[in-house]
């Protein structure tokens, strides 16, 4: 048995699964795998090995897939993934986040499910749709959908959550009561003299900081936040970035202070990177600068774009980084993103981009 880094990779066919020694110098692809169901999310789980894809449409239902042996096999299971009759059936399942034991699922239209049993049943937290904004969220461009999931390191019962467009929402008690967690993010699309209302943020991404667990940081529709606080108030860190829209945020494994992002050219300027060159953009002082990094990358008529879970970071040293574009190309860097390289092209439009570090 050696030590082994995999970026676990969902699509809109399936998932797939790249494999590499900790050099990180050479990757090995296999799949697709998940009989090509649309995944919008795929976790490996540190303490367990097991990897997990969510997703579904409206002709599969929802589901989420298990592996126990690095993805050559899957099981997948929906028991209990549904809201009470009468209720909007689920169309799928965005976001997964196993810790000690228990599992999240984040599903459209939003809402919350937990298993205890490694994604064999779910139970709905049903206290985040009982709260009492919940008449008021609307659908963003992507659907009502839970897609950033935020666990607690040490404290099971506290959890972030991000919809879109509601906003961030924040449990203290294991998903009972909730508190909407937006204060100090704009909502540029909203009249005059209404653009920081309590929620209704079109939220994108939501990422906790390493050894912090009061810092969040955000990528908004309308700009990019950190919180020192746990999201009770949030302070714009955008200057030095060439835009405020994006929609992937990825954390570094052990320093609190630096997170990647990879901006993108508009909401309504196609969505691509800024001037049609490709970067990931890197703070290494909690957002008060930015560094553009590009070697490796594509500079000349580079009309891609990267969704909101679709960069992540590994937990080696030094820390790899990676992101899959809506038009199925995978990029790594084994430096923290001083340099790059392409590891995969002609993909389905990728979805989900996150790692597993494990022996094999």
């Amino acid at each position: 048995m050696t030590q082994k880094v995999f970026i676990l990779v969902g699509t809109k066919k399936g998932a797939f699964i790249f494999e590499s020694e900790p050099g990180r110098r050479a990757w090995a692809q296999r799949g697709p795998y998940c009989e090509t169901w649309p995944l919008n999310h795929m976790v490996g789980d540190a303490a367990s090995g097991a990897i997990y894809a969510g997703g579904g449409n409206e002709w599969f239902g929802p589901a989420v897939w298990k592996s126990t042996d690095l993805g050559r096999t899957w099981t997948h299971s929906s028991e209990g993934l549904a809201y009470e009759a009468g209720e909007q059936p689920i169309k799928s399942v965005w976001s997964l986040a196993p810790r000690n034991g228990s599992l999240y699922a984040g599903v459209e239209p939003a809402g919350l499910f937990r298993s205890d049993d490694g994604g064999q049943s779910w139970s709905h937290v049903a206290g985040l749709r009982e709260h009492p904004s919940r008449p008021h969220w609307q659908p963003g461009g992507g659907g009502l959908i839970l897609h950033s999931l935020v666990r607690h390191p040490t404290d099971d019962h506290q959890i972030w959550v991000g919809i879109s467009a509601a906003g961030v929402f924040y449990t203290a008690d294991g998903g009972a009561t909730w508190q909407p967690r937006n204060q100090g993010t704009r909502a540029d699309f909203l009249p005059e003299g209404e653009r920081y209302p309590e929620m209704g943020q079109c939220v994108h991404c939501l990422v906790m900081a390493p050894g912090k667990s009061e810092r969040l940081y955000q990528q908004n529709h309308c700009g990019m936040y950190r919180s020192d606080d746990g999201g009770e108030r949030w302070e714009s860190i955008e200057a030095g970035l060439p835009s405020s829209f994006g929609f992937p945020a990825a954390a570094h494994p052990y320093d609190p202070e630096t997170l990647y992002l990879l901006p993108l050219n508009g909401d309504s300027s196609g969505r691509y990177v800024p001037e049609a060159k490709a970067a990931v953009w890197r703070t290494r002082d909690g957002g008060a600068t930015w560094r553009a990094l590009r070697k490796g990358l594509p500079q000349e008529n580079v009309y891609f774009g990267v969704l909101r879970q679709a960069m992540a970071t590994d937990r080696l040293e030094p820390a790899g980084v990676y992101f899959g574009t809506n038009t199925g190309m995978l990029f790594a860097s084994a430096d923290e993103g001083e340099s790059w390289s392409r590891v995969a092209e002609y993909l389905p439009p990728i979805l989900s981009v996150e790692t597993l570090v494990a022996e094999a």
